[in-house]
């Protein structure tokens, strides 16, 4: 059985997610800059998405579309929390490098 969004195989869709998922799984390991890493997991978080809403289109349920919804606003929860504390360790360190925070360390 095919299944079709809108006329595209749901195969090119899942392949696109795929590549942004290992894109943004690449930013999170390769990236040092606490921003860039915020901005690669919102990069996995959208991938994860354009999997819901494909299988959601393609079977015809809601049940993707509502998942999407809760991921969207737990990562705007994500993103306004995580930029807040980035601004005040930037604020007391003067870097955003993950490297270079070590405010845990005793």
């Amino acid at each position: 059985m095919n299944l079709w969004v809108s006329g595209i195989p749901v195969e090119y869709f899942l392949i696109l997610a795929m590549i942004t998922f290992t894109i943004g799984v690449a930013g999170v390991m390769i990236r040092r800059s606490a921003v860039l890493i915020f901005m690669s997991i919102e990069l996995i978080l959208n991938s994860v998405n354009l999997v819901f809403v494909t299988f959601s289109k393609a079977l015809r349920q809601v049940d993707g579309e509502v998942a999407v919804f809760f991921v969207m606003a737990i990562a705007a929860a994500e993103a306004a929390i995580g930029l807040a504390i980035v601004i005040a360790i930037h604020r007391m360190k003067k870097t955003s490098y993950v490297d270079e925070m070590n405010l845990m360390k005793w």
